[in-house]
């Protein structure tokens, strides 16, 4: 057994979103956001469902954090629903919708919960959207409106900032089609993602401009790092480093560099899709950060040949580095991540890994009543390992955020795809923590575990 340690002021969490978990989606004023437009289009949802209910922590929020309690998490991490702030995206505060984070955020204090705050968690009112949404540029002031109502309002409570949770998402609803709002353009995207960076700039000069000496902001990015199946082969090389630069090295060298890459830009004007850009926009998003958060959950692995890539999935499926849900096992993406975020960015400033998890399909309580996850329990203790190696070596990692406390509503997926350390009947809204929570709690309590050897 390997015995793998934290220091005490090591921050072990869950992370949430709002559209996820909330529910209550037209309650106290609350207007639509894109995910509850894009979610009533036939086909679009694995499921069919919609995130109107969910986990109805809208109501339930007092349980869910008294569970979250019971388990000794340290952390508790959400997001604000921008149109329960701002029914009309922007001018009049809805000040029910205030209210609803005060008591969360009260009872996160209470129950002796860090409160990590995200300002915008992929949900965007619809009522935006109708405006041009994420293509237009005066989103950026929008924005900051929001943020500067939500800096003044909690900023003496709340000690991390989150500007803009995994900007990718808003690309990916631009220009694949396959999430919110549903746009497929390569152009839009682009365009979306630069306007999203901006806002981010845009929120962190807020978040200055208030004065919350006791806070700290960063933005959230993830990072999927792609491999070549065939290393030795120049396409399968090629294609995965099109591929990071078009994805992490996107969002990762306009907020430390100043800049997008020089190859991003030869895609960008190759395939016409070059973004509107103005004189400033740089300066505005490369603004000193207090902490990165770092999503990770996984590789990708490309090949230039589809059959080839394919064949060589199915061959691995049935066993060896995949888990039983069809994911391949690579805990030492977490390392490599933070590896390259010291070497390719000089990374100076704290990490925190604020998204991690694994999915399972069709898993419900068993005959004795629990939820015999062992996958997920491999999967933590995996990736703990991997952040524990950073630490001892140097690496500055303040925290570790498991996706999700809760099984949610996972965006296209809809209720299919289950993250959760606590099973959630979205019938009964009974919960059941699965034998993965048992774990975490644990090795919260211990600060550490024993690695079994494989």
């Amino acid at each position: 057994m390997k015995q793998i340690r934290f220091k005490k002021d090591f921050l072990f969490g869950v992370a949430t979103s709002a559209a996820q978990i909330e529910g209550g989606a037209f309650a106290d004023g609350r207007s639509a956001s894109i995910w509850d437009a894009f979610a009533k289009k036939p086909g679009v949802i694995g499921d069919g469902t919609t995130p109107e209910v969910s986990c109805d922590f809208y109501h339930n929020y007092k349980e869910d954090i008294a569970l979250a309690k019971r388990l000794g998490i340290e952390s508790f991490r959400f997001s604000f629903s921008w149109s329960r702030i701002f029914p009309e995206g922007c001018g009049k505060v809805n000040e029910k919708g205030l209210d609803f984070y005060k008591r969360v955020v009260e009872e996160l204090l209470k129950n002796d919960m860090v409160p990590n705050a995200t300002l915008y968690h992929w949900d965007l009112p619809q009522v935006l959207e109708e405006k041009g949404g994420w293509l237009n540029r005066d989103i950026v002031k929008w924005y900051g409106e929001y943020a500067s109502v939500l800096f003044r309002e909690f900023g003496d409570r709340i000690p991390l900032w989150a500007t803009i949770n995994e900007p990718i998402a808003t690309y990916v609803g631009y220009a694949q089609g396959i999430f919110a709002p549903g746009h497929s353009s390569e152009l839009m995207g682009r365009q979306a993602n630069h306007h999203v960076l901006l806002a981010h700039g845009e929120g962190v000069r807020r978040f200055r401009e208030e004065n919350m000496k006791d806070g700290k902001i960063g933005i959230v990015v993830d990072v999927w790092k792609h491999h070549p199946l065939r290393p030795e082969n120049e396409a399968d090389c090629a294609l995965a480093e099109l591929e990071n630069e078009k994805t992490y090295r996107s969002y990762l060298h306009p907020v430390f560099k100043g800049g997008y890459t020089s190859a991003l830009l030869n895609y960008m004007e190759a395939n016409h899709c070059m973004p509107d850009m103005q004189e400033g926009d740089f300066e505005l998003i490369r603004q000193p950060l207090d902490f990165f958060g770092l999503n990770c959950y996984n590789r990708v692995v490309d090949c230039a040949d589809d059959t080839l890539l394919e064949a060589d999935r199915k061959k691995k499926r049935t066993g060896g580095n995949f888990q039983d849900n069809g994911a391949e096992f690579y805990p030492r993406a977490v390392y490599d991540a933070i590896h390259m975020l010291k070497e390719d960015y000089e990374l100076s400033i704290p990490i925190y890994v604020t998204e991690n998890g694994t999915p399972s399909y069709n898993e419900t309580p068993g005959a004795d009543g629990c939820v015999h996850d062992s996958n997920r329990i491999q999967y933590i203790r995996g990736f703990l390992y991997w952040i524990a190696k950073a630490l001892e070596e140097g690496n500055d990692i303040r925290g570790y955020y498991v996706w999700s406390l809760l099984d949610n509503w996972e965006w296209n997926s809809g209720f299919y795809s289950r993250y959760g350390l606590t099973h959630v009947d979205f019938e009964t809204q009974e919960r059941t923590v699965k034998d993965s929570g048992k774990l975490y709690s644990q090795v919260i309590k211990d600060k550490g575990f024993e690695l079994p050897e494989d």
